[in-house]
């Protein structure tokens, strides 16, 4: 059951446009993005906020904080999202991917420059801050603009979680992409 009715077909021409532009060729328009358009100005917001775009942070790295974001927000639709889109692009295994719910940044299956992304997330959903070691292996492996980028994706992808997870806002499922609930570790 929706709480708020995802829009259809016609959209409004500047919607119509940004759906044109961020959704592959052939693939329908997600239902978040539906959903957010039945409000143009929180749609337009949404896309002017973005950061899908080319920034300092490679594809894969941006996977890992997003995937990781979303999972320990426990937006199993957004994660599921990326995982189905850009898991096999960015390289991940399978085990990297399930890393992404069940694993501590300390996993073995990813690199030190990706456990410190990890850290990072964890730090910034747990105490909305960055501890001191996670700070200090961040800046081993990425410079002052890739951090604030990555800090910027996981405030971002936590707001984007809030209408995919509130019991107060919309319910949409996506039984594929699942993630098992209780199965984030912190």
């Amino acid at each position: 059951m929706t709480r708020i009715t995802p829009a259809e077909p016609p959209y409004e021409p500047a919607i119509a446009a940004e759906l044109e532009r961020i959704m592959p060729p052939g693939v329908p328009p997600l239902m978040l993005f539906r959903t957010m358009a039945q409000s143009p100005r929180i749609f337009a917001k949404m896309f002017a906020g973005g950061l899908l775009d080319k920034g300092p942070l490679g594809l894969r790295h941006r996977e890992i904080v997003i995937d990781r974001t979303t999972a320990r927000l426990g937006c199993e639709y957004e994660w599921g999202v990326h995982v189905a889109f850009f898991a096999n692009k960015v390289g991940f295994t399978s085990e990297q991917v399930a890393a992404t719910v069940t694993e501590g940044s300390d996993a073995a299956c990813w690199t030190p420059a990706e456990q410190a992304l990890i850290a990072l997330v964890d730090d910034l959903v747990d105490r909305r801050a960055i501890a001191e070691v996670t700070w200090t292996a961040l800046t081993e492996h990425f410079d002052e603009v890739q951090i604030l980028e990555t800090i910027a994706l996981v405030g971002y992808y936590h707001a984007i979680s809030f209408p995919r997870s509130s019991a107060a806002a919309i319910a949409l499922i996506c039984p594929m992409w699942r993630c098992q609930p209780g199965l984030i570790a912190s």
